[in-house]
């Protein structure tokens, strides 16, 4: 008996340890056996099959296929290649960041109620500034992948909003990569918290979609580690997403997919990722290098990759150990998965009880820009007369992979409505109709044209001065609605969409002038995926409240801060300029074509471009401030609807020893229960590097507080929160000497400051030299 259950043990540490000899004629079967053993015995045509996915179809189109099985999940972005004999199934991945992407729906899907539900997107939810919100998001957005069996969300995306013209900006959280490693964090545990992947993206530095799949982005190795890498570390380590997804662009000269320095060294090595690597769909240019560099997967996956791989091993040129490395990478991710785990997803979720989350969370981050002589709240019954398109048809979300199949749209004219608000009647039929006709008159294009080229909206319908002069008579206030939306492909123009068009003007003018002369408050609202100027306006209006993209549910939302149901507690997670000029990447954005060595590829005309980032680590307020350039609306700012105090502002020490926490304690000093942001800055002493005059180095908002009520809140420092990216010396360098912890209630508005002395210079941590530009650049200094 003995001998017995030694001899079994001993079969089943060889099985555990690959090394076990299976029955003659099986193969080894996946989520039972080994995954070295069951690579072992694979075909080189299976373990290329693994590392290349399944090919892009769409109704009516395909742009190769390398499999023959029907796709597990209709029409959203991927799918991996199955192998029976192994009982390796296929993952399915869908777009995108703010909500389930399908690129179509069938009669069955809207019969059976398949929709998504709409998130508010990146940007808001950033403005929050409350990770355990965005967490409570990541998990109500989990719950909803798993329910429809997706085994991967392809997002969260973590780039930095370099530029305010950045298309893809709204699904980004900030321009500072502490705010967006920190969202990115949260949301991709809460959604992991429900056996689903997230994927980080897109790493890194992509920044721009004018020419995003061919630009070289030429930056300093500090501005990468400290601005558009530091980022993806933060959430790298909070979280270790599942799956990372590797950009378009090339970063100093070479590809990010095909980049070993960033995939491997920095990615892996540096940051200790465990999860997979795969290209954004149809990324790159060489599949041999892309598995070199260590991209595990090759999404959505062509014919012509699976030829090159195979090809390359049967050369020489790859080393199969290199393929079976990144081929078990991968099935060690897929094991995972629900769908490697046999769930049987029930294809239907709660929609409902998810849309309330969406409501709550995008109220919770609406920002309060202007609030003159107390004009918000508005109390319930008043009568609203609402101009702007936008106001009768709410832009939820961006367009392209980032839009959602959502099975609604609350407009801000439904939402004052639900709330017992009187909107003016003959205003929304005048601006419906106008909306019907215009839609009748310009329906959407074909499918594929419409992703990749999406039609306008109407432009703003034209009001009569009279018509607003008589609204003044018969309604108590008035709304002015902007709106704005941008989307994959293409960035945003300075003129008729960063600033405000003529008709936008002259509405805003009309509608001041006349309610003002009755003496009557005028509020805007921003619907709204990137920063626009408000300068033209802003002294035009009594109030300003920034929605954003809020989600399905927006119009609720907007409604439940005017009126006081949610006291807004928001903060700006990205500089409002007051000019576009001042922008510090504005002379070089996007960068420069050269359209002579243009090319035709799998998507589209491609024209090589370089754009180089003179403007170094000072992105954002770390340049307004330092260069004192004044913005319209600086970093972290944002008003509530009450008021409150900062006091006992205390280090634990008054000299660095490994860390150092602060306290300080926030007090309602209002008359209305609100949230309160605290954000710490701290300031470096002048060492080898030059420095920017602050930098985020931490934050946390209170509880609902109540009129009089108080809350200690904590931070700690640790030393990499004091160093710099010394290029010299590839390490992470904190100087001796002062350092001076802010609080505020914005970059600008600082409320205590204390100082303590760091005794020495230390090196914090030592990192691989990695991603060198080719050249010098000549680099924004202090």
């Amino acid at each position: 008996m003995k001998r017995s259950l030694i001899a079994r043990f001993a079969a089943i540490a060889l099985v555990v340890s690959g090394q076990g000899v299976l029955a003659q004629g099986t193969a080894p079967q996946f989520g039972k056996d080994p995954i070295k053993a069951i690579v072992k015995a694979m075909s080189l045509d299976d373990k290329v099959k693994i590392v290349v996915g399944k090919g892009f179809s769409l109704p009516g189109m395909s742009m190769g296929s390398n499999d023959e099985t029907p796709d597990k999940i209709f029409a959203i972005s991927g799918h991996t290649i199955p192998l029976a004999k192994f009982s390796i199934p296929s993952i399915s991945m869908a777009d995108g960041p703010s909500g389930i992407h399908r690129w179509a729906m069938t009669a069955k899907d809207s019969a059976n109620n398949s929709f998504s539900t709409a998130w508010p997107v990146g940007t808001l939810l950033a403005s929050s500034w409350d990770t355990t919100l965005i967490h409570k998001v990541g998990v109500a957005f989990g719950e909803e992948i798993k329910d429809y069996g997706i085994d991967f969300i392809l997002g969260p995306g973590a780039n930095i909003h370099r530029n305010p013209l950045g298309g893809r900006n709204f699904e980004y959280y900030s321009e500072d990569p502490l705010v967006s490693g920190s969202a990115a964090a949260a949301i991709i545990n809460g959604i992991q918290s429900q056996g689903v992947g997230a994927t980080l993206k897109h790493f890194a530095a992509n920044n721009q979609e004018t020419n995003r799949a061919s630009v070289n982005e030429i930056i300093s190795e500090r501005a990468l580690r400290e601005i558009y890498l530091r980022n993806f570390e933060i959430a790298v380590k909070r979280s270790q997403p599942w799956a990372v997804m590797s950009s378009y662009n090339l970063v100093n000269g070479t590809y990010t997919s095909e980049s070993n320095g960033l995939i491997t060294k920095i990615l892996r090595d540096d940051w200790g990722f465990k999860g997979i690597v795969m290209t954004d769909w149809f990324g790159g240019k060489d599949a041999v290098a892309q598995i070199l560099a260590g991209n595990n997967l090759l999404m959505p996956g062509s014919p012509a990759q699976i030829k090159a791989i195979t090809e390359a091993v049967k050369s020489g040129k790859l080393s199969e150990a290199v393929l079976d490395k990144n081929v078990e990478g991968i099935l060690n991710v897929w094991l995972k998965t629900l769908t490697a785990k046999g769930f049987d997803y029930p294809n239907k979720a709660d929609l409902k009880a998810h849309a309330q989350v969406a409501r709550m969370a995008a109220a919770e981050s609406m920002v309060l820009l202007k609030n003159s002589t107390q004009t918000l709240p508005v109390h319930g019954g008043a009568t609203v007369a609402l101009f702007g398109t936008h106001g009768y048809d709410l832009i939820a979300g961006g367009t392209g992979s980032g839009d959602v199949n959502k099975p609604y749209a609350i407009s801000l004219a439904d939402g004052l409505t639900n709330a017992g608000f009187k909107v003016d009647a003959a205003l929304q039929k005048s601006y419906k109709d106008y909306l019907s006709d215009y839609a009748a008159k310009h329906p959407k294009k074909p499918l594929i044209q419409e992703i990749m080229n999406p039609s306008p909206f109407a432009p703003e319908y034209k009001v009569d001065g009279s018509v607003a002069t008589q609204k003044a008579d018969a309604s108590d206030i008035a709304i002015v609605y902007i709106g704005r939306n941008a989307g994959e492909g293409n960035d945003r123009k300075v003129e008729g969409d960063y600033q405000l068009t003529g008709q936008e003007t002259d509405m805003i003018n009309q509608v001041s002038d006349a309610f003002h002369a009755k003496h009557k408050q005028v509020i805007a609202v921003l619907n709204i995926g990137g920063v626009i100027d408000v300068t033209i306006f802003r002294d035009k209006v009594d109030a300003i409240v920034l929605a954003w993209e809020p989600g399905e549910e927006g119009g609720n939302a907007i409604a439940d801060v005017l009126s006081g149901k949610v006291n807004p507690s928001g903060k700006l997670a990205t500089t409002f300029p007051s000019v576009y000029s001042d922008v510090p990447s504005a002379k070089n954005f996007p960068g420069k074509e050269f359209s002579e060595k243009a090319t035709m590829g799998m998507m589209g005309k491609s024209i090589p471009a370089e754009v180089v980032y003179q403007e170094g680590i000072y992105v954002g307020y770390r340049y307004y401030h330092t260069f004192k350039v004044k913005p319209a609306y600086e970093f972290g700012y944002g008003l509530s609807y009450t008021n409150f105090t900062y006091s006992k502002l205390t280090l634990s020490s008054l000299s660095f020893h490994g860390k150092q926490i602060a306290s300080v304690t926030i007090t309602n000093s209002g008359k209305t229960a609100g949230k309160e942001v605290a954000e710490l800055y701290l300031t470096a002493p002048k060492g080898q590097l030059d420095k920017p005059s602050e930098e985020l180095k931490g934050f946390a908002k209170t509880r609902l507080l109540k009129p009089g009520e108080s809350q200690t809140l904590t931070f700690t420092l640790n030393a990499k929160d004091l160093a710099s990216f010394n290029t010299d010396k590839s390490a992470w360098i904190a100087d001796a000497g002062k350092y001076e912890v802010k609080i505020g209630a914005s970059s600008e508005n600082i409320k205590l400051e204390k100082t303590f002395m760091l005794p020495g210079s230390l090196t914090v941590e030592k990192v691989h030299k990695a991603l060198a530009p080719q050249a010098s650049i000549d680099e924004l200094k202090n």
